[in-house]
């Protein structure tokens, strides 16, 4: 059978340029640079707190911030599979790391009860402070991924936004807690946990206008 030409395919074909493929691995290492550079950033504008290294830090300090690293991983691997749909991705170890997260302030409560934790949080004076600058800096992180969702096709935006947001969130409030000394429950199950609240929200309603094509 003879080809008909076809004058219309042939100037699309032309416009068409090769596309390198996404690899899950160049996501998580610029993730990795940007979690990086964010702790550096901590190091440079409030300087990393030195009873870390010298046994200061309580038990609750480790796991507080080794929870939110934890989850800054796994919500962080979400999007970066987001942004290459497949069968299958169901992004279950982001969704039980946001649960564990949970039990910070859950913890705070059964432990100094409602009274106490609404006075632990009214009169810390560093608790907005970290609230604060836990999401800030988790911008950095914020950045990377929606350059990487941009570079992919994501299917489910409002996903990807709020998880774009928890892992922006976890990492910078694990960032900015190196930084921070008081390792008590009421501050860390309250104010550590909050930037990730937040920018999970922003994530959700800002991220997909970025992102969609």
């Amino acid at each position: 059978m003879n080809r008909v030409p076809n004058p219309l395919i042939d100037e699309l074909a032309d416009d068409l340029a090769p596309v390198a493929p996404i690899r899950f691995w160049h996501g998580a290492l610029l993730v990795a640079l940007s979690a990086l550079a964010t702790v550096v950033l901590v190091e440079l504008v409030d300087g990393l707190w030195r009873g870390i290294a010298s046994g200061a830090a309580s038990s609750i300090f480790f796991i507080a911030n080794g929870m939110l690293g934890l989850l800054g991983v796994a919500a962080a691997g979400a999007v970066l599979s987001m942004a290459s749909p497949r069968v299958g991705n169901r992004h279950e170890g982001a969704r039980w790391s946001t649960a564990m997260l949970g039990l910070l302030p859950l913890t705070a409560l059964l432990a100094l009860g409602a009274g106490g934790l609404y006075a632990a949080v009214s009169s810390d004076p560093y608790g907005f402070e970290c609230f604060l600058a836990g999401a800030g800096f988790g911008l950095v992180t914020a950045t990377a991924l929606v350059l990487w969702l941009r570079r992919g096709a994501p299917v489910s935006l409002g996903a990807a936004g709020l998880f774009t947001g928890i892992a922006a969130g976890a990492i910078g409030s694990f960032a900015y807690g190196l930084a921070c000394p008081i390792d008590s429950i009421g501050h860390l199950g309250i104010w550590h946990v909050a930037p990730v609240a937040l920018m999970g929200l922003v994530g959700r309603i800002a991220v997909p206008a970025l992102v969609r094509w």
